[in-house]
């Protein structure tokens, strides 16, 4: 009895899902531990947020449908909370960070061009907005910027009295990119210090304000933006876009063993372009095979943030400024790419659990 009881309130949890998100607490792993002692419950929940509030209420959620399983009569729910760290916390004082009202920088990085990581990057950062986040993104591919086109600007950013660039906002997000400064045609050809200054200027001359992601799109690769980002901003973790393609994944590995040896956590894989649906006869192609994402990140212990669909109106959406979770908010697009957000909250909330003690509330 004991055990149909405990299955029971196991299920009944992948029904609750925390506010503000759609998945279910247990897949986002806020369940600790369930244990049942005749007809009381006892549930342990692990949550690491800065949202106090619901995170109280969740409790008080978690509790009342538990109680509603027949043969639970009572339920005792426990939570662990505790604050995550921000860049600025993690700062020294011999390297002070450059953004210190930013809670988590996540960098969105591939081994190779042509994957659609900037895309990636555009949506993931609307989609944590539309999540409820105050969130920045840094288009910080140095050669090949595409920001500017990807929202519609072609402003340059105004600097105020204190000499701070005002970074745009749009779609709920700031954004800030070399592209508003320098001319589309003109191309860049800097060596490594150059990289260096530009990217400190980006991060550090920048009234940012204060943020819970700031979203740096890297340029492919495992080069000199990557290396100084990681010297110059405690970042949270990144994240690997890849095509489920072999050569694509080959040099997907690259860049997440680069961040692992600069000591950035990998917060997991994203499988982009991983199937083609036709709009016309709705048959589903795997035009560059599918599954090789999950199993990299199988093979790599990392964690698999979700698919993306290969879709010629994710590309129109970029084109024309309006990225497709503000075209189509409600569409199949708009939710694959809010799972992949709702999967870096819960990594990055995961990474930061590691680092500090639990504070019970």
């Amino acid at each position: 009895m004991t055990d149909t009881l405990d299955k029971a309130v196991w299920k009944t949890l992948g029904s609750v899902t925390f506010p503000g998100l759609s998945r279910d607490i247990v897949s986002f792993g806020f369940v600790d531990r369930v244990t049942v002692e005749g007809a009381e419950a006892s549930v342990h929940l692990v949550i690491s947020t800065h949202k106090t509030k619901e995170a109280q209420e969740l409790r008080e959620e978690v509790r009342r449908v538990v109680e509603a399983i027949p043969g639970i009569d009572r339920a005792r729910v426990e939570l662990q909370l505790t604050m995550p760290t921000s860049a600025a916390q993690q700062a020294t004082a011999r390297n002070p960070s450059l953004i210190p009202h930013v809670q988590h920088v996540v960098a969105v990085a591939s081994g190779k061009g042509g994957v659609g990581k900037s895309t990636v990057a555009a949506n993931l950062a609307i989609s944590l907005a539309q999540l409820g986040y105050r969130v920045g993104l840094l288009d910080a591919d140095i050669y090949g910027p595409s920001v500017p086109t990807m929202f519609g600007i072609s402003d340059r950013p105004r600097v105020d009295a204190q000499q701070r660039v005002q970074p745009f906002e749009k779609f709920g997000i700031k954004l800030m990119s070399l592209g508003f400064v320098v001319d589309a045609d003109t191309p860049v050809i800097w060596r490594g210090p150059m990289v260096m200054k530009a990217l400190e200027q980006l991060l550090g001359d920048v009234e940012w304000g204060e943020l819970d992601y700031l979203i740096c799109d890297f340029p492919p690769g495992t080069g000199d933006a990557q290396l100084t980002m990681s010297q110059r901003v405690p970042m949270a973790g990144a994240v690997i876009v890849s095509t489920p393609q072999d050569v694509a994944l080959l040099d997907a590995r690259k860049g997440l063993a680069m961040f692992r040896k600069v000591n950035v956590p990998v917060l997991g894989i994203v499988e982009n372009m991983s199937t083609f649906v036709c709009p016309h006869c709705g048959e589903e192609t795997a035009i560059f095979k599918q599954g090789g994402g999950e199993r990299t990140a199988t093979e790599l212990r990392t964690a698999f943030l979700g698919r993306i669909p290969l879709d010629a109106e994710i590309v129109l959406g970029g084109d024309s400024g309006e990225p497709i979770v503000v075209a189509k908010p409600d569409g199949s697009h708009a939710a694959a790419f809010r799972q992949v957000a709702e999967s870096v909250v819960q990594a990055v909330a995961a990474q930061e659990a590691q680092r500090q003690p639990l504070t019970i509330v």
